[in-house]
């Protein structure tokens, strides 16, 4: 006890040598210069015990409402159960491990003779009455393992759960609450489009951060925390389906192709490893449009088109440019690339998606804004970080094209948004996975749903139907901690030009298939690229 007064009290929680020696001398000096009473007065007047209670009077308030003197036996031997993990045996998170806990504190005093046996099973049988207003709230623990598990990894186990660290967080509660209900609903709506059991319903995950500082104001790694404490939000890899088009698309235009840009829209074949194998992709609707520009064909999300960006482009560019948007999880090197099949992270695509959503500026996520010693110092503080991803330009261009994605294509179904976003459904083969990554000025969120077991989510449901929803029902929840301002912030070197969807010519007045569409003052905007071949020796074996 008396090193830990030392290590909580008088000490940064650093694991150094340099520490632990000084944690040696001044358990000496503590030892000397007070009498045990005082040294454990001290320790149990600041060990942590979970709640946010420091010190056992705070804890008998937290817990049960009560002065610490007022405390029965069972109150008393359940919280002296908890410093060794205030998490885990947290009444609040786990009766059943608490109750456990409490158990071996009253054996262990009835053993030393403090009380009876009879005694203490009496206050093993005795009723605990909580304190209902302080009952922790269970919303929160994807975000607060996510940062347990960094603090854990830098400062210790020791200093976590029993350091009286204080640590100050970027969530927020109400935005917190919004994606818990958000997530519920939507998964409910999905069992009844599936006429499925609430047994069966799918996993889902919700990250939403401000655009202008990076910090994470809500986060959902799963549909339930009790059984699964997987964080799908941050450690799941799921393949992204058309949400990773927009990479595709910006890699084109920073390498000369504008909105007006006609691809044609045709059956392909590509060849494999022998002449016998042979690849032929197809778009989700298994039609084909012909003659596409480029805004539609990102804006209806076609397979074909971006394939042959993709070819003309090259892998080695666009997956530069995932990686300067943060996308660190491996990304294949061939043609399949368009179609979203390496898998990703939600976390990782709010970050890039938000570069898009900040004129090409991407937010380093944070969780933490600063953690405090036991005694009052600041071990760390987190400011916001950006680091220059891509062109204004070409970040204002993808947004400018996503924003017709809501208000006319594949994610139409949420454009009663009414506000100025932007963003991209994503659907995997079979429909085994669903995604929706949107964005306002202020607020880029991520949305997945999908089973843990790769199984279909069922025919229809695509990122539009599926994902999307969730994402506006998280947004309308948050609208007033986060007003429109405006719209989307148009960088130097744009200039708007009415350009006709359908066939990448000049329009005459905006209106039907003509719109304003964003083109680079240094970029001829009605250059016409030609389509590659038809046919193509790349291989994807």
């Amino acid at each position: 006890i008396t090193q830990q007064v030392a290590r909580a009290l008088l000490l940064t929680p650093e694991k150094t040598y340099t520490r632990k020696i000084k944690e040696a001398i001044l358990a000496y000096r503590i030892d000397t210069a007070l009498s045990k009473e005082e040294i454990l007065h001290i320790y149990l007047n600041q060990i942590y015990l979970g709640s946010g209670a420091y010190g056992v009077e705070a804890a008998a308030q937290i817990y049960f409402d009560k002065r610490v003197q007022d405390l029965n036996l069972a109150e008393a031997a359940l919280l002296a159960g908890l410093p060794q993990a205030p998490s885990r045996y947290s009444p609040f998170r786990n009766f059943k491990l608490a109750k456990n806990r409490q158990l071996y504190v009253l054996n262990r005093m009835a053993e030393e003779g403090y009380i009876t046996p009879t005694a203490a099973q009496k206050a093993y049988e005795k009723t605990l009455l909580w304190n209902p207003a302080k009952e922790g709230p269970t919303e929160n623990n994807y975000f607060v393992e996510y940062v347990k598990a960094y603090v854990e990894s830098k400062y210790g186990s020791e200093a976590l759960l029993t350091g009286g660290l204080r640590i100050y967080t970027t969530l927020d509660q109400n935005m917190q609450q919004a994606a818990n209900m958000a997530i519920k609903r939507g998964t409910a709506k999905w069992a009844i489009r599936q006429s499925k059991h609430a047994d069966t319903l799918p996993q889902a995950a919700l990250i939403s951060m401000e655009v202008k500082t990076g910090r994470v104001r809500a986060m959902v790694g799963g549909t339930d925390f009790d059984k699964s404490q997987f964080n799908r939000a941050t450690q799941a890899r799921r393949q992204p389906g058309s949400a990773f088009k927009p990479f595709i698309y910006a890699a084109a235009l920073e390498n000369g192709m504008t909105p007006a840009t006609m691809i044609v829209d045709e059956p392909i074949q590509f060849r494999g490893a022998t002449a016998m194998q042979y690849w032929a992709p197809k778009n989700y609707d298994n039609t084909f449009e012909g003659p596409t520009s480029f805004r539609n064909a990102l804006v209806h999300s076609r397979n074909v088109p971006t394939i042959k960006i993709l070819q003309q482009v090259g892998a080695d560019k666009t997956i530069d440019l995932a990686r300067r948007l943060g996308i660190s999880s491996p990304l294949v090197k061939d043609l399949s690339l368009a179609l979203g099949t390496s898998g990703v992270s939600p976390l990782e695509m709010i970050r890039a998606y938000a570069a898009f959503a900040n004129n090409g500026r991407m937010p380093q996520p944070l969780f933490i804004e600063k953690i405090v010693g036991s005694s009052g110092k600041v071990l760390e503080e987190q400011h916001p970080s950006f680091s220059e991803a891509v062109d204004p330009r070409v970040a204002y261009q993808m947004t400018r094209i996503m924003e017709a994605v809501i208000t006319d294509g594949t994610a139409k179904g949420i454009s009663s948004f009414g506000a100025p976003a932007a963003g991209k459904t994503g659907t995997t083969d079979q429909n085994v996975d669903a995604w929706f990554v949107g964005y306002t000025p202020e607020l880029t969120t991520c949305v997945w749903i999908g089973h843990d077991q790769n199984i279909s989510l069922g025919r229809a449901e695509t990122g539009g139907l599926a994902a999307a929803p969730i994402w506006l029902d998280f947004m309308n929840q948050t609208r007033e901690a986060y007003p429109s301002s405006g719209g989307f912030q148009i960088p130097p070197g744009i200039v708007l030009l009415p350009m006709d969807n359908n066939t990448g010519q000049p329009g005459a007045a905006v209106g039907g298939n003509v719109t304003l569409e964003a083109f680079r003052e240094d970029t001829p905007p009605w250059r016409q690229e030609e389509p590659p071949p038809t046919e193509s020796s790349d291989s994807l074996l």
